[in-house]
């Protein structure tokens, strides 16, 4: 009897949480997508929203650039890192972690220093008589800051599926006579798409939505959609049309979810996909 009480209070505190932190707040913003100022039913801000269709295009191509190059990076030192001994992979976890544990905010502020006309990249090229380059406030500034933030939700999921794959199975490919490139293409790489699923989905979200990197390494020469409603919501005071546009970016994420899920329904035993 008493862990039948127990189990009916253990869902509990998720659900109050579920209910404050990801119910309430989604309710607030279809409310103010939908009203005006006075509270009215309004669909103004909506028909806002095509205003800024290119704005939304630009942060999806940032975003799949960025999920593109974390990808392309973090896969083959996902990869590498599994073959590892175990004491070296766990230094190299280490090292991949430890970033994540200092403040998004000084992550993003020591590439300031780096990149900056002052700079170190720039100081030393003057020191050798190079010259200056424009690194800060430019498109690939804004895309190195979203690689360097997110690189290791690409790496970490895609590691934790190769890692759990059953070494018999590359060794049974090996009696059959597989060479290491079909090893890797008909054995290691499709079991390992719940990873890459997984990683494609927690670097893209972010990307899209992020504004502070824009900010910062950008400095209003690359605005996001992340950008504007930032802007809707502490400058403007719209939050309407801040809202619409925080919807309409919600839409977007939920439909990449969907996309990745149903991409990796046939291979979720294996551990991977994210709803």
């Amino acid at each position: 009897m008493r862990s039948r009480m127990a189990s009916k209070f253990l869902d509990k505190p998720y659900i109050l949480w579920s209910v404050l932190f990801i119910i309430a707040p989604l309710i607030m913003v279809i409310y103010y997508a939908f009203t005006d100022t006075s509270g009215s039913f309004s669909l103004n801000s909506i028909k806002a929203i095509p205003e800024y269709t290119s704005t939304i295009l630009l942060s999806v191509l940032y975003g799949v650039a960025a999920t593109a190059i974390c990808f392309a990076v973090g896969y083959p030192f996902a990869y590498f890192l599994s073959k590892t001994k175990a004491k070296t992979r766990g230094m190299m976890a280490l090292l991949i972690m430890l970033p994540m544990w200092m403040n998004f905010l000084i992550r993003t502020y020591s590439w300031m220093t780096i990149l900056g006309d002052t700079g170190i990249i720039n100081s030393v090229l003057n020191f050798f008589g190079i010259g200056s380059l424009k690194l800060i406030n430019t498109g690939g500034a804004v895309i190195l800051g979203m690689v360097y933030n997110f690189l290791p939700y690409m790496i970490l999921p895609i590691y934790s599926v190769i890692s759990k794959i059953d070494n018999s199975l590359i060794e049974a490919a090996q009696d059959l006579g597989s060479s290491k490139s079909q090893i890797f293409g008909k054995v290691i790489f499709p079991l390992s798409i719940p990873g890459i699923l997984s990683g494609i989905t927690m670097v893209f979200v972010p990307c899209v939505s992020t504004f502070y990197i824009t900010q910062k390494l950008g400095g209003g020469q690359v605005v996001l959609i992340g950008d504007i409603i930032e802007t809707q919501f502490q400058s403007a005071n719209n939050y309407n049309l801040g809202a619409s546009l925080s919807f309409v970016l919600m839409i977007l994420i939920l439909i990449c979810l969907g996309v990745m899920n149903y991409m990796g329904a046939e291979d979720d035993s294996q551990g991977g996909v994210i709803i």
